[in-house]
């Protein structure tokens, strides 16, 4: 199958979720109030990642490579990676019990918790309970997320996203002006729970009520088309050859979400405004830029190229107006 879920047992995804399914019907549903115990049996991540020395042969036999050690999965013994000794690697039940205060003490729900390309890197993803509109019945809900890999391509990271409720698009939500919209361990350093929340601050309502108050400010900047596309030519990336930016397809789509195709497009506060123009990237971002699979979009839309171009426009639209 063409996407990045783990699999296993005839196709079954490795990944829980509440509420409604996602991602083409993959995946277990846990119910409401479930243990986290069973959260990581339903994703089927109740496996660890293991060790071994590195070692290879040559004309004299075998030899060793004291430097690097082979990290695979203690279930199906597959190979995840090579990886300096150095690294230290995050658990999937260490992903699970981040959450444990956060569940017991802050009202924090599980959403969904997954693994990605064969086990390589997991997620979950909690609702905080925290939303408000950010005008008439246009809802914003924050969530935390926390993603790891055990292959070097990318640091355990925490974030607040806000998901915008009529279309579902997400935006990360910038802990403080100082700090940016994420905090991250590298994997040369333990993985330290409680230090992460506390970096984060936790103060996710602040945050939250910080982001909103940006939001609230772009429904306010009237935006004409011509602003709109002025704005795209200088924050999409440059294409290649000698096609000009406002005939590639994310210019012509972003442009479509803007001028009245979007979810929520048309709604008061949102047309012809810098939060719709915002929202079209988002959308555009998250439901409709090419890729091989959901998942990859997924990947693009939370951590690569995708992420970087919604806080870009986040940028750019509330210092430039």
């Amino acid at each position: 199958m063409a996407h990045h879920l783990s699999l296993f047992d005839l196709n079954k995804a490795e990944m829980a979720y509440a509420g409604e399914k996602p991602w083409h019907g993959l995946g277990q549903q846990v119910q409401a109030g479930a243990p986290l115990e069973t959260w990581l049996e339903q994703a089927h991540l109740n496996w660890r990642y293991k060790e071994a020395p590195v070692q290879f042969t040559d004309e004299e036999g075998l030899n060793d490579f004291p430097d690097f050690k082979v990290i695979y999965r203690s279930d199906t013994k597959a190979r995840m990676s090579v990886v300096s000794n150095r690294y230290k690697t995050v658990q999937p039940v260490e992903m699970i019990e981040f959450f444990r205060s956060l569940v017991d003490r802050e009202g924090f729900e599980i959403d969904t918790l997954g693994a990605l390309k064969g086990g390589k890197r997991i997620w979950a993803l909690a609702r905080t309970n925290i939303e408000d509109d950010v005008l008439g019945n246009d809802r914003l809900k924050a969530y935390l997320l926390l993603i790891t890999s055990c292959d070097g391509s990318l640091a355990t990271t925490a974030k607040f996203v806000s998901t915008r409720v009529v279309c579902w698009n997400t935006q990360a939500i910038a802990l403080h002006h100082e700090r940016g919209q994420e905090v991250k361990v590298r994997h040369n350093t333990v993985f330290d729970p409680n230090a992460v929340k506390e970096s984060m601050g936790l103060v996710g309502a602040r945050a939250f009520d910080d982001f909103l108050g940006r939001m609230r400010h772009l429904t306010k900047v009237k935006m004409t088309d011509s602003d709109a596309r002025s704005v795209l030519v200088d924050i999409l990336p440059t294409p290649s050859g000698e096609t000009q930016i406002q005939e590639t397809r994310g210019f012509v789509k972003i442009m479509s979400l803007f001028n009245g195709a979007g979810k929520g497009s048309t709604m008061p506060g949102v047309q012809g405004t810098a939060w719709g123009l915002l929202n079209a990237v988002t959308e555009y971002t998250d439901h409709h830029v090419r890729a091989r699979a959901q998942e990859n979009r997924l990947d693009s839309a939370w951590f690569g190229p995708g992420a970087d171009l919604k806080a870009k426009a986040e940028t750019y639209l509330c210092e430039a107006f």
